[in-house]
């Protein structure tokens, strides 16, 4: 039966009465009829037969004797019932992965994906105490992450900011005698320009800082910078992530970035709703970067109907370690201006050159020498080099030849987040602004930092030289930043086998290092890469002695891979 609201009243008040107390009743059927059909669920009643009659309708007039007893709550109104129905169902949640922002669901970073998370995984079993792998440590060689695996950081970089986190030392009669007279004097210094490092600076970061940056600038390239145009950030990431969020309009406006690319790049130009245009780099002529196929690259793009608006160049490269000779990068700034095209320069490994022949050169540089009117953003961080301060998360970007009310429009979009982190920004301070021969500290610099950089030279050679010498294998030379880019040829078998586990080779090929060695790299699929062709990323930070038996776990690994799956272990294909 559907009764209406007055009608379960009516049958409610006609058989408990105004006051709904409990009694017993005498009810005919056309009393009953109500009560059963609606009002025990609609009214919360319980109505208990005390006949044997079966629970139907008798003739009319024929009695039956009912103990009707109601639930001590008021009577519950339809509205009512509809949101009492809505709490007892389950909660789902209203943010889920498909009703998130399918971009970010989209988005990948393979520096830290599958793989790195089953080392992660892997390394907790071991801490706990397992034995059942082949290893007893995992051996990070998946991120340009230095103090994580042996890097020392520079002493100078952290007397200077021991003093400005805790600044009472300063007033402490013993620290001019246990710190340099130096580093009190660069931390007295930037304590006076920001105050505290728990507070706010300028949402482009601390003007003397800023100031810093630009003497850096024309030490290094000769022309002059100015503070006005160089914003502090959390790391390079994030002044990159600006400029691509301020390029990409709409879904049809396409960045120019290399193949391989860091994953940087591809993971936010998804993020931003914009198209990735990949130019491939040259891996039988050391990674370079050729004219004519930027060329192809852009007319294919712009025939899709595609708003190329920007060409990014990392250099030294990222994961592919190439330098670019001073000839190409011309080459690269005549390409940008006749196609308008802004150019994005990530240049945070210029500290990380290994080749006496091929200095680091940087973008703004020839820019200014060729008398060009290019916009070109460069990005530097103090997570590379050799500094290697990735906790910092320190960072510049330069706007150069960009209009005013285009660094305006910047600094607003800086500004929502209050300010770049202080700490970052000081690190910034000490990696452009080092200690000057004569200074107390600069010894001490000069020998840390030397010992560093020949570290890391010798581990560069090295490692390349060994992966060189493995069956199936071929990589060329790092002249710059942290990492080998070794191409590898999977004989058919393995093919086969990752075919049937639906998985790229290159995961498949990553995970069976990592199970048998304990060795953490990327898949070369995580950057882009030729069709037909696969990589891994390495690099090459972990200590000396480290570095010596990676080798040799690499070694047998990749014999035994070879042998295993069919594609001879004594010569490479």
């Amino acid at each position: 039966l559907e009764l209406t609201q007055d009608q379960q009243l009516a049958g409610f008040n006609g058989a408990f009465g105004k006051n709904g107390f409990l009694r017993r009743l005498a009810l005919t059927s056309a009393h009953l009829a109500p009560l059963c059909a609606h009002c025990c669920c609609c009214c919360h009643l319980t109505l208990t037969l005390q006949s044997c009659h079966e629970h139907s309708l008798a003739p009319a007039h024929r009695l039956k004797t009912l103990a009707v007893h109601r639930i001590a709550y008021p009577l519950t109104t339809p509205q009512e019932m509809s949101d009492a129905s809505a709490a007892s169902a389950p909660y789902r949640p209203v943010l889920n992965e498909e009703t998130m922002n399918q971009k970010l669901r989209t988005m990948q970073y393979a520096v830290r994906g599958e793989v790195a998370v089953r080392a992660t995984e892997i390394q907790q079993e071991l801490l706990g105490g397992s034995t059942k792998y082949p290893f007893k440590t995992i051996t990070f060689c998946n991120i340009g992450n230095p103090q994580s695996v042996g890097q020392p950081p520079l002493s100078f970089c952290r007397q200077v900011l021991a003093l400005c986190m805790y600044p009472d030392l300063l007033k402490n009669p013993t620290t001019r005698a246990t710190f340099p007279a130096d580093a009190v004097a660069r931390a007295e210094r930037l304590l006076a320009e920001c105050i505290s490092v728990g507070a706010y600076s300028h949402s482009q970061g601390v003007l003397g800082i800023r100031k810093s940056v630009a003497d850096f600038v024309l030490r290094r390239d000769g022309f002059p910078a100015d503070p006005n145009n160089i914003f502090l950030t959390n790391g390079a990431s994030e002044g990159v992530k600006l400029v691509l969020n301020m390029l990409i309009t709409g879904p049809k406006d396409g960045i120019m970035i290399p193949l391989p690319q860091y994953p940087l790049y591809s993971a936010s130009i998804v993020q931003f709703g914009g198209l990735q245009v990949s130019y491939p780099l040259n891996e039988s002529k050391a990674w370079g970067i050729g004219v004519a196929e930027l060329e192809q690259v852009l007319r294919e793009a712009r025939q899709e109907g595609v708003n190329v608006r920007a060409l990014v160049v990392i250099n030294p490269g990222n994961p592919t370690g190439q330098l670019l000779g001073e000839a190409n990068m011309k080459e690269i700034v005549k390409f940008c201006l006749k196609e308008r095209l802004v150019l994005m320069a990530d240049e945070v490994y210029q500290g990380n050159v290994y080749v006496d022949s091929k200095p680091f050169v940087s973008f703004k540089k020839v820019v200014c020498e060729m008398r060009a009117p290019l916009e070109v953003i460069s990005f530097h961080s103090v997570s590379k080099g050799m500094y290697g301060e990735c906790g910092f998360r320190g960072g510049y970007m330069e706007a150069f030849n960009c209009r005013p009310e285009i660094v305006q429009q910047m600094y607003k979009a800086v500004s929502v987040s209050l300010c770049p982190n202080v700490i970052g920004q000081i690190g910034v301070e000490l990696m452009v602004n080092p200690p000057k021969k004569g200074e107390p500290s600069y010894s001490q610099f000069q020998r840390e930092y030397a010992d560093i950089f020949a570290r890391l030279k010798r581990k560069a050679i090295k490692v390349q030289q060994a992966l060189n010498s493995l069956p199936g294998m071929t990589c060329n030379a790092s002249e710059g930043a942290m990492y080998l880019f070794p191409r590898v040829r999977y004989p058919p078998k393995f093919m086969e086998a990752a075919r049937r586990l639906d998985k790229h080779p290159d995961v498949v090929y990553a995970l069976e290092l990592l199970n048998h060695t304990g060795i953490c790299v990327v898949p070369g699929n995580g950057f882009g890469q030729e069709e037909g062709t696969f990589h891994f990323r390495t690099t090459f930070l972990p200590t000396e002695d480290l570095i010596d038996i990676m080798i040799a776990n690499m070694d047998k690994f990749q014999r035994d891979f070879m042998a295993r799956y069919g594609g001879g272990a004594a010569s490479k294909l």
